[in-house]
């Protein structure tokens, strides 16, 4: 790429899910964590489109709607509400929004936390597609978000984090291209796909 590219900018919506944090009972952490790991995660300029709110499903699912269809966000990630206590609906309102269930991120996300708790299991981290967005839930916990999105390149065997998937997957979708730090996390593309690859004649 010549010196004078610039990244594509991409909109992304982070929403944190918590009762407490949203009626002022104390601070919020899960913006400035989602904010502070795609800041340094990112080469693109980055447009936020940040919320607080309760752990309701009917407010969950609307603000999930309103960022993808009226921000015209491309990302979408939450925090919070995923465990399987009776307030935890954030997967729920989720797959209500859905045009696709991407199982896969879930999946990983268990694997990487099963590293650290037994209860892992118990988180019900759901990704979907809608319109030419992605969304996925990620946990509630700063540390585990940052887990869960970088992964462990220090395991042995090294554990893919998921965000490693999101750049090629937005650009299935219709999305803008994401480029990323590879000392923070190497996005992962076919060859074909790679911009600016030379393709074979």
């Amino acid at each position: 790429m010549s010196e004078t590219h610039t990244p594509d900018q991409v909109r992304i919506g982070i929403v944190s899910i918590s009762d407490r944090a949203s009626s002022g009972v104390y601070a919020d952490q899960g913006l400035p964590a989602l904010q502070a790991w795609l800041n340094r995660a990112l080469r693109n300029p980055i447009a936020w489109e940040p919320r607080l709110i309760p752990d309701e499903q009917a407010v969950i699912s609307a603000t999930l709607r309103e960022l993808v269809d009226e921000a015209r966000c491309d990302l979408v990630l939450t925090t919070g509400g995923t465990g399987p206590a009776r307030r935890d609906v954030t997967p729920e309102a989720t797959l209500a929004v859905a045009d696709k269930e991407m199982p896969g991120f879930g999946e990983q996300m268990r694997q990487i936390s099963l590293r650290f708790v037994p209860t892992a299991i118990l988180s019900r981290q759901v990704a979907v597609v809608r319109g030419h967005a992605l969304i996925i839930n990620l946990p509630g916990q700063p540390r585990s978000i940052a887990e869960t999105l970088e992964g462990l390149p220090q395991a042995q065997p090294p554990v893919h984090g998921i965000f490693a998937a999101v750049p090629y997957c937005i650009d299935l979708i219709g999305g803008p291209y994401l480029e990323t730090d590879d000392t923070i996390c190497k996005a992962f593309r076919p060859k074909s796909a790679v911009r600016g690859q030379v393709k074979p004649t």
